[in-house]
């Protein structure tokens, strides 16, 4: 599964999804925007955040610098202002069945690189991409979307 983290959406408003799961909201909760985080099940939520936080339930660490954590406690926690530090709201995931990424990968569908909290959670939205490219030294014009095999 894989989150994008460069799609904030205006279908759904942090307030309004927080009422809607009943969480009351303290003044000290921090501006939340809601991300488009895939196309797969749209009703399920992540918190993408600082690895500082742990859910007394369950936080996935996913990297050095980043964890995710899905359970309606740290959006109880964020609401009260004792959520992690930095976090992004995704609704929705992006999915493949087994072997399909992998599959994908193999044949340059996909470009991988490093995940850094300061790309998600410092950097403009739209240029998100751009500045996940030239992290690893590529410029987008040097792209093609033909590809072969050498």
């Amino acid at each position: 599964m894989g989150l994008m983290v460069n799609k904030p959406t205006d279908q759904v408003a942090a307030a309004d999804l927080f009422d809607q799961l009943s969480i009351t909201r303290s003044t000290r909760m921090p501006q939340l925007t809601v991300y488009a985080g895939g196309p797969v099940e749209l009703e399920r939520g992540f918190v993408l955040h600082s690895p500082e936080y742990k859910s007394s339930i369950s936080t996935l660490a996913v990297t050095d610098t980043l964890a995710m954590t899905a359970t309606l406690d740290i959006l109880e926690d964020i609401a009260e202002g004792r959520g992690p530090r930095q976090s992004l709201l995704a609704l929705g995931y992006c999915g493949w069945g087994a072997g399909q990424l992998e599959r994908e990968i193999a044949e340059n569908g996909w470009l991988t690189g490093e995940a850094t909290s300061d790309l998600v959670f410092s950097q403009p939205d739209p240029r998100k991409w751009e500045l996940a490219l030239a992290a690893q030294g590529i410029h987008p014009l040097t792209l093609s979307t033909a590809y072969g095999r050498a």
